[in-house]
C-alpha cells in the first residue's frame, strides 16, 4: 500500500461540502445541498439531494452546471422550493419531490435574495432588490446599449464588500403566488427590508428593517410585524441589531436573535421573545454569557443558512446553535429560561435541522480532520449515525493533521485557548518551523473545524499554531469586548504569550524559524507584530489594515468600525487612529513581508496594501505585493477557486523561502 500524503492546495477541487439539511414536514425525508468545485471552468456547482429518514437512501435531486441553494419544503411536503442561478441570476424555482423538471416561479430584474413558504403553501414570501422601473415588463430580445455614466454619491453607506457600489436599489418584501407566479410587493420606499417568518395563521410577517432617513448613521436593524390585512408595520424593538425570527407553533410568541448594541460590534447575540398578546419583550439569555449562533471561522464551508429557533410542537421549547470555547453545539431552551446543551463535543456544528416530533436532528459536523458530513442524532439518547461520506474515497489516500487543544496564561493571567498542529508525517526528535495563524473579525472564533489552509501548511512540514486571543467570540462578553480601544495592546501580548507557551512546552519547534500570517483583523495584527518585534523570520499579511485614518474613509464599514473598535465609541481622533496604525511603525519592520489583497475588497480596500507595500519597498525592505483580480474580502472562503489556490501557493512559497 502506498504511503498517504498530506493535503495540497489543488485538492480544493476534489473536496465536497454538504450543507443546509432540512427535514420534510412529516420527518420522513430530508433535503440538503452538496457543493463541488469544477476545475475545468473554476466554478462552484451546488445541487440538492434528498434522503430517507434513516439515511439509507440518498438520491440526487437537481442537476446541471448550476448553483441550487436554500431548499425549503412546502407545508404539505410535496414540493421543494429553492434558489438557483440556472436563469443566470438567482431566481426562485419549485419542483415536485417525486422528480421532474424545476419550474421557475420568479422572473425578477435583480434576482431573489431569500424566501419563506406561507403556512397554507399557496404562496411564498420573497426578498428581492428593486429600483425604479424594475417591475416593468421589458422586451427580452431588445438589448439596450448601456452608456458609461458617473456614479453620483449622496449616501454615507454607498458601497458594500458583498454587493459593490450602491445602485439605487432597495431590498423589498413581496408575495408570489405558487400557481400563477403573480407577484405582490408588500413594502416600498428607499429603505431595506428583510424577511423573517410568516405567522402560523398566515396573517402577519416578521420583517427586519430601519425605515429611517438616518439609517446610515443609526446602524440598527429592528424587528417589525407586518399585517397582511391592512398592510401596516408595527415596530417591536427600539434600536438594536436583530435577525432570524421564528414564530412559536401556536403563534403566541415571536422569537428573534440579536442585541441592543450595548458593546457595539462586540455585543453577544442573545435570544429574545416577544409576546403577541401582552406586547412584552424578554431577553431570555440575558444572564447566559454565551454567544448564540455559529461564529466559527473557516475556509471550507460557505453559504450555511442562519437558523433561528426551531420550536417544539408545544410552543414551550426550542433548539438553537451557540458557540463556546472553540466549538459550536446544539442547545435546548424553553420559555422559562432553561438552557442546556444536547449536542456538545469538540466539533463545529455548522448546520442543523430538527424533527421536533421525534427529537431527531440532522447536523453538519466538521472537525480539524473531517471536512464535513451530515449525521443523524437522536437528541433523547445521543445515538448518532453518519448519513453522508462525501469525501471518504478521496481521503483514503490523505493524512490530515490533528489539532491539539491548548490553554495557557496571558501576561495578565487571563486564560487563552488555542490549538497546535504538528506537521503531517512528523518524526520524533526533529525540529520544525512554526506558522502562527491569526483570525479576522476580531469578533469571531477559531474552532474545532476543518481549515484547508492549515492542512496545506501542515502537509508542507510546518507546525501550525492558532488561538483565540481576547476580542474573540466564544469566551463571554467581557472577553470579546476587551480588545475594543486596545488594538495592538493586550491582544498582541496574548499572541506573543501563545508563542512563548508552545516554545517552552514543545521542544520540536525551531524558535529560529517562526512565521506569522492572518487576514483582515489578522492582517492588521500581522502588520502590527512585524512592526513591534523581529522574532518572526517571515510574515504574510492578507486583506489587511495598515492605516486606520484612511480606512475610516475608504472601507464600507470604516466610519463606524474605526470609532466602535479602535476609538471605543469616541468620534474621529487623528492621533489615536495613527498611533494604532501599523504603517506608523513600518520603519521598524525587518521581517520579510508578503502582502496579499483582493482588487475589489471594499471591507479592507486594496489601498491599504498599496500604502504598506510602497512604504516598505521604498525603504528597500524584503516585500512583495500580490493582487487578486475580481476578488473581494471573501477570497479565501468563497472566492474564485483558482485564485484561492494561487493564494495558498503564494503563502506556502513565501514561508518555504524564508523559513
Amino acid at each position: 500500500m502506498s504511503e498517504k500524503r498530506g493535503i495540497q492546495s489543488t485538492d480544493l477541487y476534489k473536496l465536497k461540502s454538504v450543507n443546509n439539511p432540512l427535514f420534510s414536514p412529516n420527518g420522513e425525508q430530508f433535503v440538503f445541498v452538496q457543493t463541488e468545485t469544477n476545475k475545468e471552468d473554476t466554478k462552484y456547482y451546488s445541487h440538492l439531494f434528498v434522503g430517507s429518514q434513516n439515511g439509507e437512501e440518498i438520491r440526487q435531486f437537481t442537476y446541471g452546471k448550476v448553483r441550487d441553494t436554500q431548499p425549503s419544503w412546502s407545508p404539505d411536503g410535496q414540493t421543494i422550493a429553492f434558489l438557483s442561478n440556472r436563469a443566470e441570476k438567482n431566481e426562485l424555482f419549485v419542483m415536485n419531490v417525486n422528480g421532474g423538471e424545476p419550474r421557475q416561479l420568479t422572473k425578477s430584474a435583480n434576482g431573489i435574495n431569500s424566501f419563506s413558504w406561507s403556512p397554507d403553501g399557496k404562496s411564498l414570501l420573497i426578498s428581492l432588490s428593486l429600483g425604479e422601473g424594475d417591475l416593468e415588463i421589458k422586451d427580452e430580445k431588445k438589448v439596450e446599449k448601456k452608456e458609461l455614466e458617473p456614479l453620483v454619491v449622496e449616501k454615507l453607506f454607498y458601497k458594500s464588500d458583498a454587493s459593490g457600489f450602491f445602485n439605487h436599489k432597495y431590498t423589498q418584501v413581496g408575495l408570489v403566488d405558487l400557481q400563477t407566479g403573480e407577484l405582490k410587493i408588500l413594502t416600498d420606499g428607499k429603505y431595506h427590508y428583510s424577511i423573517g417568518a410568516v405567522s402560523p395563521d398566515g396573517s402577519q410577517i416578521a420583517i427586519f428593517s430601519n425605515p429611517s432617513d438616518e439609517a446610515d448613521y443609526e446602524l440598527v436593524s429592528d424587528l417589525y410585524v407586518y399585517s397582511l390585512e391592512d398592510r401596516t408595520l408595527e415596530k417591536i424593538t427600539n434600536g438594536g441589531s436583530f435577525s432570524q425570527a421564528s414564530w412559536s407553533p401556536n403563534g403566541e410568541i415571536l422569537s428573534f436573535i440579536g442585541h441592543e448594541l450595548e458593546f457595539k460590534s462586540a455585543t453577544l447575540s442573545r435570544i429574545w421573545l416577544y409576546s403577541v398578546q401582552t406586547k412584552e419583550i424578554t431577553c431570555l439569555t440575558k444572564e447566559w454569557d454565551v454567544q448564540v449562533g455559529d461564529v466559527a471561522i473557516g475556509d471550507f464551508h460557505s453559504g450555511s443558512a442562519a437558523r433561528g429557533l426551531v420550536w417544539t410542537e408545544d410552543s414551550q421549547g426550542f433548539y438553537f446553535l451557540a458557540s463556546d470555547h472553540g466549538s459550536t453545539a446544539v442547545y435546548y431552551g424553553n420559555v422559562e429560561g432553561l438552557v442546556y446543551s444536547v449536542i456538545l463535543e469538540d466539533q463545529h456544528v455548522y448546520s442543523f435541522t430538527v424533527d421536533v416530533r421525534t427529537h431527531r436532528a440532522i447536523v453538519g459536523v466538521s472537525t480539524p480532520t473531517l471536512p464535513g458530513d451530515l449525521f443523524l442524532i437522536d437528541l433523547n439518547t445521543g445515538v448518532k449515525k453518519q448519513l453522508t461520506f462525501v469525501n471518504d474515497e478521496f481521503l483514503e489516500g490523505i493524512e490530515l493533521a490533528s489539532a491539539e487543544a491548548i490553554t495557557f496564561k496571558a501576561e495578565d493571567g487571563w486564560d487563552i485557548h488555542g490549538w497546535l498542529m504538528k506537521p503531517v508525517g512528523f518524526q520524533e526528535g526533529s525540529k520544525v518551523p512554526l506558522v502562527v495563524e491569526i483570525h479576522g473579525g476580531p469578533h469571531a472564533m477559531y474552532a474545532n473545524t476543518y481549515f484547508h489552509e492549515f492542512q496545506v501548511l501542515a502537509a508542507k512540514g510546518y507546525a501550525v499554531l492558532f488561538t483565540n486571543p481576547r476580542g474573540s467570540d466564544g469566551y463571554g462578553q467581557t472577553f470579546v469586548d476587551a480588545v475594543r480601544g486596545d488594538y495592538g495592546g493586550k491582544d498582541y501580548l496574548d499572541i506573543m504569550s501563545a508563542v512563548d507557551y508552545v516554545l517552552t512546552r514543545y521542544d520540536f519547534i525551531d524558535e529560529t524559524r517562526l512565521g506569522v500570517t492572518g487576514g483582515s483583523y489578522g492582517g492588521f495584527m500581522t502588520n502590527w507584530i512585524v512592526g513591534h518585534t523581529n522574532r518572526f523570520k517571515a510574515a504574510v499579511t492578507q486583506r489587511s489594515i495598515c492605516n486606520w485614518i484612511s480606512f475610516y474613509g475608504v472601507s464600507d464599514i470604516g466610519y463606524f468600525f474605526a470609532e466602535w473598535e479602535v476609538l471605543r465609541g469616541d468620534s474621529f481622533n487623528y492621533d489615536r487612529l495613527w498611533d494604532a496604525s501599523p504603517l506608523k511603525y513600518a520603519s521598524n519592520i525587518k521581517t520579510p513581508l508578503l502582502i496579499l489583497h483582493g482588487e475589489k475588497d471594499y471591507r479592507c480596500p486594496v489601498e491599504q496594501a498599496e500604502q504598506l507595500y510602497i512604504t516598505l519597498k521604498h525603504q528597500r525592505k524584503a516585500t512583495k505585493l500580490v493582487r487578486f483580480p475580481e476578488s473581494n474580502h471573501e477570497l479565501s472562503r468563497s472566492g474564485n477557486p483558482n485564485l484561492r489556490i494561487h493564494r495558498l501557493d503564494h503563502i506556502a512559497r513565501w514561508f518555504d523561502e524564508y523559513l
